[in-house]
């Protein structure tokens, strides 16, 4: 299988590059920071039985940008089965506090820039009439959230959003699209919250790949607690949400 993953210089998305390298498949690489990519896969090419490795530098903001690079990156690797959207940031600022800038660039890296994403790889699943697009998402995107995490939570929901219109759009075809929410999972983003549900890296990469491999509609990751709670963010009452947020 050949797998593109942006956002794979760090966190989920390294995790999920090592996995899938390290089991045989062939991946694509993109992200930012093109040097971390380059340490990444001078390593994988060593790993026993890795599949390819080929690694590109993509700022998903660079919206005209996009559609070449992860044309590039497909080319090299001979064509395209799944594409993982992963790259995003956690920055955000309570609205009206006179930090625009950082709830912009949230929305514009995580939502805008993976409709860049997902322009380019569906241009490749349309054309070979198969193909499958997995989007990460956030639980966070279940409801709206208070303060810094406003813009975070919106750009969350409106990719959960773009990935159910294109389920019933392809619908029937081999073209499937799958939305994951992680929960609370030990990365950068994560790494002031303070809980006991946080999951360990690697243990939140196993879940995040068993879950893709399945190929679900959507998928909270880990499962436990975060379908439980995700079902009761999105469905309860306010009065008792606003104790969860």
């Amino acid at each position: 299988m050949r797998i593109l993953i942006t956002g794979a210089s760090s966190g989920l998305g390294e995790g999920m590059a090592r996995t899938y390298a390290e089991r045989g498949e062939d991946v694509g690489l993109l992200a930012r920071r093109l040097e971390r990519l380059e340490a990444l896969k001078a390593e994988l090419d060593t790993a026993p039985h890795a599949g390819a490795v080929e690694i590109g530098r993509l700022d998903v903001t660079d919206f005209d940008a996009v559609p070449g690079a992860i044309t590039d990156v497909v080319s090299r690797l001979g064509g395209l089965d799944r594409a993982i959207i992963n790259a995003g940031i956690g920055k955000g600022a309570p609205l009206g506090t006179g930090k625009t800038h950082a709830n912009l660039e949230t929305v514009q890296t995580n939502l805008t820039g993976a409709i860049a994403q997902i322009e380019a790889v569906l241009e490749v699943f349309r054309a070979q009439g198969r193909g499958h697009l997995v989007l990460i998402s956030s639980i966070a995107g279940q409801r709206g959230m208070p303060k810094a995490q406003t813009a975070y939570s919106a750009s969350k929901a409106g990719l959960t959003a773009i990935g159910e219109g294109l389920q019933a759009e392809f619908a029937g075809s081999d073209i499937t699209v799958t939305v994951i929410k992680p929960g609370f999972i030990e990365t950068a983003i994560n790494k002031d919250v303070k809980t006991s549900m946080k999951a360990p890296l690697d243990d939140g990469v196993k879940a995040l790949v068993k879950a893709i491999d399945r190929e679900p509609k959507e998928a909270a990751v880990p499962s436990w607690p975060w379908t439980p709670l995700g079902a009761v963010l999105r469905h309860a009452p306010d009065e008792l949400t606003r104790r969860l947020i």
